[in-house]
């Protein structure tokens, strides 16, 4: 008897830069492998399926060319997918070269594609609320568990579809995205409704599921995220790293402060800088953030005092987007990392600044207390003037600085890829798939 399988969406896992939803994609392909099981991916391409050349279904999940199907082929399958899609097993090959900044090949034994699912589901979705069945065709096996790595409007007939929900933003916040809130509660109440189990990634998402929801406890598990970084660029000689970040950022080891992240509302930037610039603090401020959705307003104060003449130009450094292997050594680097978020289903950067040693300020709000436990300085999001005296306070404590350090090395044990899996192994056998 084989082993058994489980097969995750490539939906984020496909997109060029990448996402958080995309890092914890990556996690859990390398969990369900640690676990024995048969890792799969299922991507929905722009290109159709070629039948005789098996390659070309290879080449075109990664194919950065995205024709644009015909007004008549788009409205057809738009029709038509409440009956369903068809996707076609594709082995991985050592042919074609996956983009590096997207974080490679995915670690899985077999690909699925099936042209078009993710845009013609949303668009199916939107325009008669209804799910669009996936159907695994050709003569691979299928696999045994569906697990959605977000709220999509997919399904699996004839095996568990688990869904994770990573946070309800879009209802608590919505000031704070660009959703379509209406078709985002419709798509969220139908999950709540026909999912065979949820996974969610902390205990403040559960509490808003079943708050706004009704899920009952036993087809909602808490599994958190987890964060591996890779050995070659944690165990790079610290004189190695603090050469590499003085060389390219011209600033100091340990010399500065850290935001990172998408720059848009909820991640709280417009405050970062107020505080940052009212405590007074001798070290500078780098922002490593590419343009989310709504960043006029995070933006402005930063863009004002980097023109302002009384304002060192050098003060606050703006960065859209990094390498991962030189953001690492940047987070290794800081001063402290600054992540007073809004709201957050989990809050990787938290995590990553932890488990390098980096100290955090972040806030009281949403997971973020989950995840930085005892060891971070926690404020209120909206409370400007005590961000302004936690950024002091760490400025100027060289022993406040290491107890952090330490206090968050050990916070992040608590998320280690080990706990991480033997919780999926765990949601997965009690699901039939172990």
């Amino acid at each position: 008897m084989g082993k058994g399988s489980v097969c995750i969406d490539g939906f984020n896992l496909a997109l060029p830069k990448g996402s958080g939803i995309a890092t914890y994609g990556r996690n859990l392909l390398e969990a369900i492998e640690g676990t024995g099981l048969e890792a799969q991916v299922l991507f929905g391409p722009a290109a159709g399926i070629s039948r005789k050349h098996p390659l070309l279904n290879e080449i075109a999940i990664t194919d950065a060319f995205t024709p644009e199907p015909r007004p008549w082929r788009r409205a057809w399958a738009t029709a038509t997918a409440r009956f369903g899609c068809e996707a076609w097993p594709v082995e991985p090959s050592d042919q074609v070269i996956w983009p590096a900044r997207g974080g490679g090949r995915p670690r899985a034994e077999r690909y699925w594609v099936s042209p078009q699912l993710f845009h013609t589901a949303n668009r199916a979705f939107r325009a008669s609320r209804t799910f669009t069945p996936v159907r695994f065709g050709g003569v691979a096996p299928a696999p045994d568990l569906m697990h959605w790595t977000t709220a999509l409007p997919l399904c699996a007939p004839g095996r568990p579809n688990l869904y994770t929900v990573h946070d309800l933003i879009p209802l608590r916040l919505p000031h704070a995205t660009l959703d379509n809130k209406r078709a985002f509660f419709q798509l969220m109440r139908r999950i709540a409704r026909r999912a065979d189990h949820i996974a969610v990634v902390s205990e403040a998402t559960k509490r808003d599921l079943q708050s706004l929801f009704g899920v009952p406890d036993e087809r909602v598990s808490v599994t958190w995220q987890a964060v591996s970084l890779p050995e070659r660029l944690t165990a790079l000689p610290e004189a190695t790293a603090a050469a590499e970040v003085e060389a390219v950022f011209r600033v100091p080891w340990k010399g500065y402060f850290l935001f990172f992240g998408a720059v848009e509302p909820k991640k709280n930037l417009a405050r970062v800088v107020e505080a940052y610039l009212a405590s007074g603090a001798a070290q500078p401020l780098i922002v490593v953030g590419g343009k989310g959705w709504l960043e006029e307003d995070e933006l402005a104060l930063l863009k004002q005092a980097r023109r302002d003449k009384r304002v060192r130009r050098d003060k606050i450094k703006l960065w859209e987007h990094l390498p991962f292997s030189m953001l690492v050594q940047l987070v290794r680097g800081a001063r402290a990392t600054l992540f007073p978020s809004l709201y957050e289903g989990f809050g990787l950067p938290v995590l990553e600044s932890m488990l390098l040693g980096t100290p955090v300020i972040t806030s009281t709000a949403g997971s973020l207390p989950e995840v930085a436990g005892d060891a971070a300085l926690s404020v209120d999001p909206y409370d400007t003037r005590a961000l302004t005296e936690a950024i002091r306070a760490l400025s100027a404590d060289d022993d406040l600085a290491l107890e952090l350090a330490t206090r968050g090395r050990a916070q992040a044990a608590r998320f280690s890829p080990q706990a991480h899996r033997a919780r999926l192994a765990a949601l997965y056998a009690r699901l039939g798939a172990g």
